[in-house]
């Protein structure tokens, strides 16, 4: 089911002229500064990957990925990716990258079971990194350094962006407010997790939410996700910590938190064992990928994807995703927009 938000008295600031050459900047602009920030190199990535090995994201687990059969392969079917998650770590392991450095690409994916709206297109388009990293790393003091280094690239591109466009004011918040999803619960343990979302985003501006994937107090996790890349079940002397978590900023334009960045450092052989008894997914440790981060062929990492589209729009104060990216919308949504004054690509 669609879900679309009007603003009130919407209009767009920028022409569609000046909003792709802004989202060309953006992309630009920013791609080097994380780069540099996390000591990232380009490399060429896959659209789709073979079924049945592995490879492929899951997600939460219950999307499907787009697929189809290949002529030479004996109709060997391949899969579109959700994401590169796993993909990445097989990456590095393939370029032998030395710790505190890491890879960055264009991640292009179809995401057929989206609820298509302001936010979410059946096209996702991110930047994906992975970083190899010592097993001294895998701490939140750290998975807090490199979110700072990621959020100030994003604090320089909102600078460059606005000096280019002065009729565009600036917002982020200055710094990032870090929170664990059971504490986020506790905070307010009547509101649903986005409803919470909301409460600290717009509170604070910028939030990093710890721990997402593993069961909170009241039995029922923040959100879900796969058991077989971000670690989120770390045991520590209370419980679980989690070593994953999602940055949002608050959107003035839709009045609501808004996702940029889904990362964590991702699990050792023995977090994911420990997470696929969690799921009832111990069979999964039987495919290709798997079996090689337990055969200790695969590196400790740290990784995650990045918004595109979603960070254009965000800095260019766009009402909706689909004025920055080309999809296919219902529609009554293509309608709705339209006579709100939001242009669809």
């Amino acid at each position: 089911m669609s879900y679309l938000i009007i603003p009130e008295h919407y209009r767009p600031v920028l022409s569609l002229r000046q909003t792709e050459q802004g989202i060309k900047l953006i992309k630009d602009f920013f791609q080097q500064n994380l780069s540099t920030g996390l000591q990232l190199r380009r490399v060429t990535a896959p659209l789709f990957v073979l079924k049945g090995m592995g490879i492929n994201d899951d997600l939460s687990g219950v999307e499907r990925a787009v697929t189809f059969p290949i002529r030479d392969l004996d109709d060997a079917r391949a899969e579109v990716v959700h994401s590169l998650a796993k993909w990445k770590r097989l990456t590095l392991a393939e370029y032998d990258v030395k710790p505190g450095y890491g890879i960055y690409t264009d991640m292009n994916a179809i995401r057929a079971d989206e609820s298509l709206g302001n936010l979410h297109s059946l096209y996702v388009d991110q930047w994906d990194w992975e970083r190899t990293i010592v097993p001294e790393d895998r701490n939140i003091v750290f998975l807090k350094r490199i979110v700072r280094r990621i959020y100030s690239a994003m604090l320089r591109t909102e600078y460059l962006i606005n000096e280019t466009y002065p009729e565009l004011e600036p917002f982020l918040a200055r710094e990032v407010f870090f929170i664990h999803s059971e504490e986020l619960r506790r905070m307010y343990p009547d509101m649903t997790p986005k409803q919470r979302e909301d409460a600290v985003t717009k509170e604070h501006g910028a939030v990093f939410i710890m721990g997402i994937g593993g069961k909170l107090g009241d039995g029922e996790a923040h959100d879900l996700r796969a058991p077989d890349y971000d670690d989120w079940s770390t045991p520590n002397e209370d419980g679980f910590e989690g070593l994953n978590g999602d940055l949002l900023v608050w959107n003035p334009i839709l009045n609501r938190a808004m996702e940029l960045s889904s990362m964590g450092i991702r699990v050792d052989a023995e977090a994911m064992l420990r997470q696929l008894k969690l799921c009832g997914q111990e069979e999964r440790g039987k495919l290709y990928f798997h079996q090689r981060l337990l055969n200790g062929e695969l590196p400790l990492c740290i990784g995650g994807g990045i918004g595109q589209s979603r960070l254009c729009m965000l800095f260019l104060q766009k009402a909706h995703i689909g004025e920055i990216q080309a999809s296919i919308w219902p529609e009554d949504q293509r309608r709705a927009c339209a006579a709100a004054g939001i242009q669809l690509i």
